[in-house]
């Protein structure tokens, strides 16, 4: 019985973000189905690391370090893939930035720009880039973007990240409505609480959260990075054909509730 073909063959995905995570978790999954994927975010050294294991493991990878808050930047992070491999197919706008968790009254105006602007000005311009390229190419791609349960209810002092990943949402739904008659899809992930390297930070210097993030779902735990990926993976395969416009809950529950 001949193998079956790979849900991502011969398609060049950009993921944004990929240097750890969710995102990181994401190049590996999705050269292993036979996409061609293009690391970009702001560690360079990490996406090395990542495109050298994926390489060893016969897959195609290429990083371009690049800040998503610099629309400059993620044009020329999505040239690159147009000029290595002749098109854009798919995306998964995963970079984002967490809330420091300080009530809304006390947050500075620095840590409300930088929330905003990772979360909502980087997928803003990743989306303009992207879309742009497969406008230009005739690609009919699909192209997902990571938001929260914060996107679809308050989660605690989390102000700007709640907007911020509300906000996304909207981007979603907007770019798969004004662009689903050009065949190209557009979808974000609702995602729970993950087992980030950021997650790690933050029960570090606050361990009574671990209770409160897994509480909220039904399956009590976090969520693996590659439980997301396989997620946004499915999103960007010719099996989501039908699906576009869609907030996917990757929550263990926690939006069921």
């Amino acid at each position: 019985m001949a193998s079956p073909t790979p849900l991502l063959h011969g398609k060049t995905v950009m993921i944004t973000g990929a240097s750890s995570g969710i995102g990181a978790a994401a190049a590996h999954a999705f050269a292993a189905e036979g996409a061609a994927v293009v690391l970009v975010a702001r560690r360079g050294d990490r996406l090395e690391q990542h495109a050298r294991l994926i390489r060893e493991s016969d897959g195609e990878a290429l990083c371009v370090p690049a800040d998503v808050t610099d629309p400059d930047a993620v044009r020329r992070a999505v040239d690159r893939a147009l000029d290595t491999y002749g098109g854009l197919d798919a995306a998964f706008n995963n970079a984002g930035w967490a809330s420091s968790g300080i009530p809304l009254h006390k947050i500075e105006d620095s840590d409300y720009d930088r929330i905003m602007d990772v979360n909502v000005r980087g997928v803003w311009n990743c989306l303009r880039a992207q879309i742009g390229a497969m406008l230009e190419t005739g690609t009919r791609g699909s192209i997902v973007n990571t938001s929260s349960v914060a996107g679809l209810r308050a989660t605690g002092t989390a102000a700007p990240y709640i907007a911020a990943k509300h906000a996304v949402l909207g981007l979603t739904r907007a770019a798969a409505d004004e662009y689903g008659p050009h065949g190209i899809r557009v979808n974000a992930l609702v995602v729970g609480s993950t087992h980030t390297e950021l997650m790690d930070e933050i029960l570090a210097r606050t361990p009574s959260l671990y209770e409160p993030f897994t509480s909220r779902a039904i399956q009590r735990r976090l969520a693996d990075p590659s439980e997301v990926a396989q997620a946004a993976l499915w999103l960007c395969s010719d099996r989501a054909s039908f699906t576009t416009g869609a907030a996917v809950p990757v929550d263990g529950g926690w939006t069921a509730r």
